[in-house]
């Protein structure tokens, strides 16, 4: 199972981003567990000092952008 979170405060950009992490979850049939982390002492403890933030299994992959759909299926099918 995948574990995948989201970092960031709730903003706009945060929600598109977790937004797009679960319809490529959902188009591509994958077993993951989806999180999002608002709180800023536990965004301190990935180093990510923009966000939104994209955490895989334990790796951050993304900081500070909204990455493109086709980086999200890279990332969560490897």
């Amino acid at each position: 199972m995948l574990n995948v979170k989201v970092l960031g405060s709730g903003c706009a950009n945060c929600k598109k981003l977790e937004g797009l992490v679960r319809k490529v979850v959902d188009e591509q049939g994958l077993v993951a567990e989806v999180e999002k982390v608002t709180d800023y002492a536990e965004i301190m403890k990935w180093n990510v000092m923009s966000t939104p933030g994209l955490v895989v299994n334990d790796k951050v992959v993304s900081t500070g952008r909204i990455p493109k759909e086709s980086e999200v299926k890279a990332w969560l099918n490897s």
